[in-house]
């Protein structure tokens, strides 16, 4: 008998992503595992992508929320009755392929990988390229190259938070695999208690598979399967809320991770060098939309409390 499966999707106005992504689940399933629950936990949307669902044959569970409990705490809510070996988290704007579930779990199912408890596949990009979907933890220094833009002007430097400097063309351990397609033994993830609920969206996956390497647990990432990722997400509607709801999480997991004064270094590094050098890029870029989002973003950040959950 092969390992047990759950797949928790958080959805939020995903419009016609949500049922092809749940669509292509069925073309992955393979006899040498068994798919028990797909959740799809669904954080108060107001458009139709939960209508017609019903028809699709996958032992589904529709999980309504009144209000948007953001990513993390709706992965909780949908792991909560897990009973599976393990537990994907999966974007709505992702598609399986045929080969997306099998390899990995066979892989994890190993002897010799036993202390490995998050698994990551390759995401195909809609330029038909691999994103880059691995990356570091957090350091003062990846806090400064990111805020400079210097991860950009110097990609080929490994300080920044992704792994640009590599081209995910092969197999390897790394310190956290993006919340995209995030395959974690369910055992693992209860022990910790899930994601940390004071993260609304952004940073919650890293600060979760720091938690995981912290408990001497390993992340690997698996060159030889694929996924198709949209990518931007549902949020990519509200530019400025996005980014404010990307620096209130960096904010939270400087906090966290970093004390009290790391935490406030962080915070002047965003506010007096992030924000202003964003909108300067985009002036000079002549794209006034971003510029005026990122000028938003820090209205929201600064002024009233980017509001993630409305």
């Amino acid at each position: 008998m092969g390992p047990t499966l759950d797949i928790i999707i958080v959805n939020w106005n995903s419009g016609d992503l949500l049922r092809s992504c749940l669509q292509s689940i069925t073309s992955a399933l393979h006899e040498s595992f068994t798919l028990l629950r797909v959740v799809v936990v669904d954080n108060a949307s107001s458009d139709e992508s939960l209508r017609g669902l019903d028809g699709l044959e996958l032992p589904l569970t529709i999980l309504s929320n009144r209000s948007n409990r953001g990513f993390g705490r709706a992965c909780n809510q949908g792991a909560l009755e897990s009973r599976a070996d393990y537990l994907l988290m999966l974007n709505p704007d992702t598609l399986l392929e045929a080969d997306s579930l099998r390899i990995p779990l066979e892989w994890l199912e190993r002897d010799a990988n036993q202390s490995v408890a998050v698994a990551g596949i390759q995401l195909i990009d809609s330029n038909a390229g691999v994103a880059l979907s691995c990356a570091r933890f957090p350091r003062f220094a990846t806090y400064f190259w990111t805020a400079t833009g210097l991860d950009r002007l110097l990609p080929g430097l490994s300080l920044g938070y992704r792994m640009v400097e590599w081209d995910h063309s092969e197999s390897r351990d790394v310190e956290h695999i993006m919340g995209a397609f995030y395959l974690v033994r369910e055992a693992v993830f209860q022990a910790l208690g899930g994601f940390d609920e004071d993260f609304f969206v952004y940073f919650e996956d890293i600060d979760l598979s720091q938690r995981i390497a912290a408990r001497g647990h390993r992340s690997h990432f698996l060159a030889q399967a694929q996924a198709y990722h949209k990518g931007g997400g549902t949020t990519a509607q509200i530019p400025a809320r996005r980014l404010a709801c990307f620096l209130r999480g960096k904010l939270r997991y400087a906090r966290k991770h970093h004390g009290r004064i790391g935490f406030l270094l962080v915070a002047a590094l965003m506010v007096l060098v992030e924000l202003p050098l964003r909108c300067l890029a985009f002036l000079v870029a002549r794209r006034p939309k971003e510029a005026l989002a990122t000028l938003g973003a820090g209205v929201l950040l600064c002024v009233v409390e980017p509001s993630c959950d409305d």
